[in-house]
């Protein structure tokens, strides 16, 4: 025991700080993209036509978060640097709106209501539905327990019933056959509950958007008070969404 606690003391923390501004990520991490219209011609559509899932529009140039999966074309096809990429983790929004980017400021996701937190308290208990998706971002949201990121020490866990939980997790695209269960679990979510939408597939349908057993993500009757997008999202952007949400970040 004496050796073992030893080892502990020389290893020293293994947890990650709290998310701030200026988490530091590695370079090559695919954060939030940056956008300068100004510097796009008119006539280039490479940033467009390199997108597979069609989250580029042009006149004004614009990209939708919630359709981007980060794979890197975009910001390989152009040439003039209208399109490029950052390390900032920070994409969690309160609205799908706000996952447009159109070269402003994003507007980063906002607390819940005060009755809502007075509720729910400083802790947050969700169930996790995994509605078709490829265990991609199931993956991650395991992670973001794990001693690195480690959201339980905020708090956050999940749980096993959605009779426990304060709310549900949905990653996937939602599939036919998940409709239905997504919904019950809903439902057996006691009120006042929350939804968070984790993933470009729960918020689009990503690769799988339009194909004929896929929902595009969470259903539009089904409020979301959470968008994290990402391909998969990053354990860290995860947690820094959900503490905005309980209002525990500025």
């Amino acid at each position: 025991m004496a050796s073992l606690i030893a080892t502990w003391f020389a290893q020293g923390r293994k947890s990650f700080g709290v998310p701030t501004e200026r988490s530091q990520l590695p370079n090559w991490f695919r954060g939030r993209p940056v956008l300068q219209p100004q510097l796009c011609p008119e006539d280039c559509l490479a940033c467009v036509t390199s997108c597979p899932t069609n989250a580029i529009s042009k006149d004004p140039l614009r990209l939708d978060m919630g359709r981007c999966l980060y794979c890197h074309h975009c910001f390989k096809a152009c040439q003039t640097g209208a399109l490029t990429i950052s390390n900032d983790h920070r994409l969690a929004t309160s609205t799908r709106e706000d996952l447009i980017l159109d070269g402003h400021a994003q507007k980063l996701a906002s607390a819940l209501d005060k009755e809502t937190r007075r509720v729910l308290g400083r802790a947050l208990r969700l169930r996790q539905v995994s509605a078709g998706g490829c265990n991609g971002c199931e993956s991650e949201l395991q992670t973001a327990t794990n001693v690195v990121w480690d959201m339980s020490r905020f708090g956050i866990h999940f749980v096993a019933s959605p009779r426990h939980a304060d709310g549900i997790v949905v990653t996937g695209p939602v599939s036919a056959n998940m409709e239905q269960a997504l919904r019950d679990t809903l439902d057996a979510v006691p009120s006042p509950r929350i939804v968070v939408a984790a993933g470009t597939c729960a918020i689009s349908g990503g690769v799988f958007a339009d194909l004929p057993n896929c929902r595009n993500g969470v259903m539009p009757d089904i409020p979301v008070d959470l968008y994290i997008p990402g391909c998969p999202p990053h354990p860290l952007t995860f947690l820094d969404g959900l503490l905005r949400l309980l209002g525990r970040m500025k």
